[in-house]
């Protein structure tokens, strides 16, 4: 009786989920010629390497029948008649053609992995490279670990597509064909026998075969969640213990393990079933063809040598019936793997550079005018988060966005960076309305420092250069110096030369924000975005900090989003957002004597900030 699949776990609380998308996917997929095409043009290339290994394939897919077939002939020819001056050029005979068929076999197995290793590394690339011309709203709906699934599992099923399925397919077919073709000539009886068992084996084999295909799988997936889960629960290690949940987090990860473990205990019953199946079989085969082959040869139809290559040559025949369904089973799941990963390689952007857009030009030392026009924006067009937007930032001008979350200061941020573009209305930049701007030339001239920022692995100098990779060391320790923040960045210790980890690991919140401003201004921006910049600074840096930014924002056009009322003072316009709309419009002075939304939120601020 078939046992069903375990069911997939999923407790309360674990951060792993599946979208509904993850569960449809398929596993398994059939052949499809243009898939199979498409994938082989990736080894244009190396058109040579991949020629000469097919012939290889089809060589050896003739030496190894040809081994068993001599081997057979020597025991049926000069060992069954005696003839001793024979037999030792026989065997040298034999000796040179296994060391030939040995020596094929080195070229064609290396160049099979490198083969595959070259498929492989160009369809990375082809992933990576499509993913770093998305927008932001690509990233906002598609899990990062869909993402790496497709990288890692998906390509690695399609490597043993490439490497495996095809080359090994060819040699397993040509085995067996090769081996039919002398036992029909040796002795058409017992061909007939052998060609009545081949269904059953295969039928039997292909049945658990596709069976283990699915709890592998299934294992697979399962283990992710146990990996995903781990890595988790080891980087929020800080809010477990704080909230006391050791034994929870313990139970859910022993639930995720007992469900992998499931799989893996369901996927050894079978082998465990399948295995002594087939030797069964096969044993009940061999028992058949001793009776019919033992038969014919009392009645002098055939010898004892010729009975013995018989045996020879069936094994070569029925040895690749199981090769063969395990590797039609991963030719399936190849195909399910290709289809995922060309789906993302083509994969749309949600939006382009217009074909005529041009570049920005870049004058330093000017800020950018920047204007919004009725602008309506959503990131599901069909539920707008900005609603009639309009303003004007002169060059040079420092714009203050204030608001309760989710009132739409970030979307405007996201907007005027370009990194999406309007639902409707119209947003220019130096008068130029944005879809007509590149986004490289319109990115170089900007400079970020957000409340969470990202910061590579590597030195604190190469992270401070990604804005200007081509920076001396004296132009990073200016940039420092101009934000008040050298000694605290040679404080560190190794200075410039220190290690950053994951993440930022080894500096504190508030060093990585230092590091951050520095990288935003070392590429003398025309625009500057500050998203809650200073909330992770202690006051005293930020007091000092504060001065700097007054004399570097200046002359640069500036939009801050922050809650200190120090940034807010300073500002030459401030905008008051609520749900996506501008409910107030002014100076720091003005909106405090309008008595409206915005002195309600300054007095709020006041209370948790500072005196007034």
């Amino acid at each position: 009786m078939r046992r069903k699949l375990p069911p997939k776990v999923r407790p309360l609380g674990l951060t792993w989920r599946e979208s509904d998308d993850d569960e449809d996917e398929e596993q398994f997929k059939p052949l499809e010629w243009g898939l199979i095409r498409r994938l082989f043009t990736y080894t244009r290339p190396f058109a040579a390497k991949r020629n000469t290994l097919i012939g290889l394939t089809l060589i050896r897919a003739m030496q190894i029948p040809a081994i068993t077939w001599a081997m057979g002939r020597i025991i049926a020819g000069p060992i069954a008649r005696h003839e001793l001056e024979i037999l030792p050029w026989a065997v040298l005979g034999y000796g040179v053609l296994a060391i030939v068929t040995d020596g094929m076999f080195h070229f064609r197995q290396r160049y099979a992995l490198e083969l595959g290793e070259e498929v492989v590394t160009a369809l990375r690339l082809a992933i990576f490279d499509r993913m770093q011309g998305m927008p932001m709203s690509f990233f906002h709906r598609t899990k990062l670990g869909r993402i790496i699934g497709r990288v890692t599992t998906d390509v690695e099923t399609v490597r043993a597509g490439i490497q495996d399925v095809l080359f090994v397919g060819i040699i397993q077919f040509g085995q067996m064909l090769f081996a039919a073709v002398v036992m029909a000539w040796c002795d058409w009886v017992l061909f007939l026998v052998v060609a009545a068992m081949a269904p059953v084996l295969w039928l039997v084999n292909n049945h658990f075969r596709m069976r283990l295909s699915q709890l592998n799988r299934a294992a697979q997936e399962s283990f992710s969640r146990v990996t995903s889960t781990l890595a988790e629960s080891v980087n929020g290690m800080r809010v477990t213990q704080g909230f006391v949940r050791q034994e929870t987090n313990l139970g859910l990860f022993r639930t995720l393990l007992a469900d992998h473990s499931r799989y893996n205990i369901e996927q050894a019953r079978t082998s465990a079933i399948l295995t002594p199946l087939l030797e069964l079989n096969s044993q009940f085969f061999i028992a058949v063809l001793l009776l019919l082959g033992g038969w014919r040869t009392f009645h002098g139809e055939m010898t004892v040598g010729d009975l013995i290559q018989f045996f020879f040559l069936a094994n070569l025949f029925f040895s690749p019936i199981a090769t063969i369904g395990n590797q039609y089973n991963q030719a399936l799941t190849a195909m399910a793997g290709a289809e995922r990963v060309f789906r993302l390689i083509d994969a749309q952007p949600d939006w382009e550079d217009d074909p005529a857009a041009t570049e920005l030009p870049a004058e330093p030392g000017t800020g950018l005018r920047v204007e919004f026009r009725g602008i309506t924006f959503g990131y599901d067009p069909a539920r707008p988060v900005l609603h009639d937007v309009d303003f004007a930032v002169a060059p040079g001008q420092t714009v203050a966005l204030v608001g309760h979350t989710g009132s739409g200061k970030s979307s405007i941020i996201n907007l005027v960076s370009k990194f999406y573009l309007p639902t409707g209305g119209e947003l220019l930049v130096d008068g130029r309305e944005i879809r007509t701007v590149t986004s490289h030339s319109l990115h170089r001239q900007m400079g970020m420092v957000q409340q969470q920022n990202f910061l590579f692995t590597g030195t604190v100098m190469a992270n401070i250069r990604l804005s200007k990779p081509d920076a001396t060391e004296a132009e990073v320790r200016d940039a420092a110096r101009r934000l008040d923040c050298l000694d605290i960045l040679e404080g560190l210790p190794h200075g410039f030369a220190t290690e950053i980890g994951e993440r930022g690991a080894g500096l504190s919140v508030g060093q990585r924000q230092l590091v951050c401003f520095t990288r935003a201004l070392l590429a003398d921006p025309r625009i500057v975005i500050l998203d809650e910049a200073t909330s992770a600074i202690d006051a005293l840096t930020e007091a000092r900090l504060q001065k700097a930014l007054v004399a570097l924002l200046r002359g640069r056009t500036s939009f801050v989003v922050a809650h200190r009322l120090s940034t807010i003072r300073h500002a030459d316009i401030v905008l008051v957002l609520d749900q996506g709309r501008i409910i107030e419009r002014g100076t720091h002075p003005e909106l405090l004597a309008q008595g409206g939304r915005y002195a309600a939120l300054y007095e709020q601020f006041v209370q948790v900030d500072e005196p007034a």
